[in-house]
């Protein structure tokens, strides 16, 4: 019943081919009309979060509810830096300037409104109220003060101001020397009232950002949003102008050694690009975020699609014979592919839905939506990619262009070497499927041994030679990373607030008499007491220290419950936090969480995390931590941008990893049923779902050898590796069963799904490939490793499909025939002569 209604089906496509494309493009009008609806943002309805919650996101969470600002309006910083290359930053006409800058910002509402306090707080500033000889002297006044002193006073002034014990080194360099006049570069911070989001007002990081573009001599820069954003705007160009040209050309490329043939290259296109419109549209309907979809789902989609573009048009070549027409022929190629596309469809989207167990909301939304360009890939290529076919073909047929093409794997040169794999399969198939499970097996242990990292990020320019190129290939560096690379070498990190620096939060019994004395000396190290932070240590230590030192009656609280005379109690700390919380409440509330009366944890402030994603200091915080926690009935987590971001790519790899059993079992189960059904085989489905697991193995054994580390996104992406995969060995399984059903004998029929179908995987392989690899183009080693994880998936699964499969096959035949698969009898009933 479903063979009559699938004939039925591609009879209609073929023979009402008009209709076909009319229906299909008011469609395709609709499904443009959802992409205005389309949701970019990485969340749907807001029930969705861009990453999990985790132990540490929880700790967080609670230092903020339990400790909060201590009463005070948040506060959001800018920073400005100022450079004279080759000269002196801390000349008087490079203070001078960045008096002006600052007085040209000031004269804005937006930021005269939002400064919190002082405003900014720049080296120019101080030097310039001392030379006016008051704290309180005007921006105008300090300009005419230092305009008044001569070169070698200013010089003075600056050596005096920024002397060893100065907290204002932070706004100096590094590199530079207390006591001397000479830097080249500064940097000014402007504290803002916090938006909702944490950040200063959009508005002020404009004014400060488009003012720091008139000041060259020395020059004025930001790093803030709107530096940001035009990093990213040349960032898309320098891709849009370097990356995709070279994509498009190996695409074309491929396409026209493939099909060597203009109007398929154009078909083929026309299907790739309307199977991602109706990706995005039928989300827009469906009112499903687009998020990450936005930048993975096109690349997949598109190389599915170019998949199924193949198979179609190779089919069709293979089945028109020479003096026959285009309907019948086109109509016998989607009767014989349409089952094996299905499945195709159907398992892939089990690989990519499985993705709605995953912990994070927007690879849960990027699952449904690529699933939905698949589906949509299917049904484009089984309607409007055939209806167009005929139709074009037909046309100029009528005007004596002959459209007969050979199939890719029927070439001279390339069905001998697809051919070879069948006969590797014929004189040593248990040696082949030995070797690949030996191989799959090694990669799969390489995953305990992954360098992982939250996100890569770009530390080295572009290489010269992009930079280069002739115009409009050139690559341009964007500003924005010059100048991060520039302020991460030579600044130490600063911070407004505590959510911006290391902390420790300490929970349990927090009352038991060693915990002092725990953290006092597990904060006696570097990353706590480094001076270059210019940022002192908080903790329930330093803040009764620094209380007793100013009050007689916690001094004496102190000594009485010092057993040992390091000035730390070590003893009935209960009664030490109850007369802390009574002489200085708000002070001990920063760092002692009391609540009906219970003293429920305890708070330390280290220094300044480094800007960005990482800080090489995150593992001696935690060892800080866990020396808190040993020996006491206690937990210290440490807290930090780093370790939130750690601990969530934890959380996601375990996920990808449930998602991958997940999906391989999902996709066992239906093919065992599938082949089942239709070919009366069970086990021939199980022997289709193990090169996947070889796959799965050797994909991760090649990031180890490429050191490819598992990241947040190539975490995500291992979970795609199932639903890309197993398209490869559906389609040659299916049709060696086809060529077993028309009579041939197991390795005939071997060898003309290897180089029929294997052809079709060959072209498709290479145009996907090249594609991704195109990738490696562009400097920023992120999109880097996700080109070498596609293009390693893609490739693989090839291999696996022509080299291993065909031995698999080979051993499933022979024991499933009983006889050697040269002396298999053909079947009994005979195909009718349409198949």
């Amino acid at each position: 019943m479903k063979r009559r209604q699938i004939d039925r089906f591609t009879d209609f496509v073929t023979t009402h081919n008009r209709l076909v494309l009319l229906v299909m493009v008011v469609l395709t009008a609709g499904m443009l009309l959802g992409t205005t609806t389309l949701d970019t943002g990485s969340q749907a309805g807001g029930t969705t979060e861009m990453f999990p919650e985790t132990d540490v996101s929880q700790a967080a969470a609670q230092i903020g509810d339990q400790y909060g600002q201590g009463g005070e309006q948040p506060t959001a910083a800018s920073m400005v830096y100022v450079r004279a290359e080759g000269g002196n930053a801390l000349s008087k006409d490079a203070l001078l300037e960045t008096l002006r800058y600052q007085r040209a910002v000031r004269a804005q509402e937006s930021v005269a409104d939002a400064l919190r306090g002082d405003g900014a707080a720049s080296v120019a500033t101080l030097v310039a109220t001392r030379a006016a000889g008051t704290p309180d002297a005007t921006l105008d006044e300090q300009i005419a003060a230092l305009e008044a002193a001569s070169d070698a006073e200013v010089a003075s002034l600056v050596r005096t101001t920024f002397t060893e014990d100065s907290h204002a080194l932070a706004l100096l360099p590094t590199s530079y020397e207390p006591g001397t006049a000479h830097a080249e570069n500064h940097r000014m911070i402007f504290s803002f009232a916090a938006g909702d989001d944490g950040q200063p007002p959009s508005d002020t990081q404009r004014v400060l950002y488009e003012t720091a573009t008139d000041w060259d001599d020395p020059n004025v820069f930001t790093l803030g949003e709107h530096a940001t954003a035009a990093s990213s705007q040349q960032m898309t160009q320098n891709t849009m102008e370097l990356v995709v040209p070279f994509a498009l050309v190996l695409i074309v490329g491929v396409l026209a050694f493939a099909y060597r043939d203009l109007v398929d290259v154009v078909v083929g296109m026309v299907g790739v690009v309307v199977s991602i419109l109706w990706m995005f549209g039928i989300l827009g309907w469906l009112g499903v975020s687009a998020g990450m979809t936005m930048i993975i789902g096109p690349v997949l989609v598109a190389g599915l699609s170019i998949d199924f573009g193949f198979h179609v048009f190779t089919r069709y070549r293979e089945q028109r014979g020479p003096e026959e027409g285009i309907r019948a022929p086109m109509s016998r190629a989607m009767r014989a592919v349409a089952l094996a596309l299905g499945l195709v469809t159907v398992t892939a989207a089990i690989g990519f839905l499985s993705n709605v167990v995953n912990p994070v909301g927007s690879i849960r939304d990027m699952g449904i939506g690529i699933t939905l360009g698949v589906a949509a890939a299917f049904v484009l290529f089984m309607t409007l990619v055939p209806a167009l076919k005929v139709s074009i073909d037909g046309l100029l047929e009528r005007f004596g262009r002959d459209r007969r093409k050979r199939p890719l794997g029927d070439g001279d040169r390339l069905r001998p070497l697809l051919a070879s794999s069948v006969t590797l399969a014929k004189r040593a198939a248990p040696f082949v499927v030995v070797i690949a499970v030996l191989a799959s097996a090694g990669g799969a242990v390489a995953w305990t041994a992954l360098d992982q990292e939250s996100f890569q990020q770009q530390t080295d320019p572009a290489a010269e030679w992009k930079q280069n190129l002739p115009e409009p290939l050139a690559w341009e560096q964007p500003a924005s990373q010059t100048n991060t690379r520039y302020v991460t070498e030579r600044f130490s990190a600063v911070a407004t607030d505590d959510s911006q620096r290391f902390q420790l939060l300490v929970e349990g019994k927090v009352t038991d008499d060693e915990t002092l004395e725990a953290i006092a000396t597990a904060t006696n190290r570097s990353v706590f007491t480094d001076a270059r932070s210019r940022q002192s240590l908080r903790s329930p230590v330093t803040v009764i220290r620094s209380v007793a030192a100013r009050n007689d009656s916690v001094a004496a609280t102190v000594a009485t419950t010092d057993t040992d005379g390091d000035g730390v109690p070590d003893t009935d700390l209960e009664r030490v936090y109850d007369h802390l919380y009574a002489v200085a409440p708000e002070q001990a509330s920063r760092v002692v969480a009391r609540s009906d009366g219970e003293y429920r944890s305890l708070r330390v402030v280290g220094p300044a995390e480094s800007a960005g994603y990482t800080d090489d200091r995150t593992d001696d915080v935690r060892a800080a931590a866990a020396a808190i926690e040993s020996g006491g009935d206690r937990s210290a987590t440490a807290v930090s941008q780093s370790t939130i971001l750690d601990s969530q790519l934890d959380v996601v790899t375990d996920g990808i990893v449930r998602v991958l059993v997940l999906a391989l079992g999902a996709v066992f189960v239906t093919l065992v049923v599938v082949f089942r059904r239709l070919h009366d085989s069970a086990t021939l489905g199980v022997v289709t779902t193990l090169p996947i697991v070889m796959v799965t193995g050797l994909v991760v054994g090649g990031m180890y050898l490429l050191d490819v580390p598992l990241t947040l996104v190539t975490a995500l992406l291992m979970s795609l590796v199932v639903g890309l995969g197993i398209d490869y060995n559906i389609h040659v399984s299916d049709r060696f069963v086809q060529e077993l059903d028309r009579g041939k004998r197991p390795f005939a029929a071997l060898e003309t799904a290897v180089t029929g179908t294997g052809g079709a995987l060959l072209g498709s392989t290479l145009t996907s490939t090249g594609a991704f690899a195109a990738l490696l183009l562009h400097p920023h080693p992120q999109l880097q490793s996700f080109g070498i994880l596609v293009t390693l998936t893609l490739a693989t699964s090839f291999v696996v499909s022509v080299v291993v499969l065909p031995s698999l096959l080979t051993l499933w035949a022979r024991h499933t025939a009983g006889v050697s698969p040269t002396d298999r009898p053909a079947p009994s009933i005979q195909p009718s002569e349409d198949d």
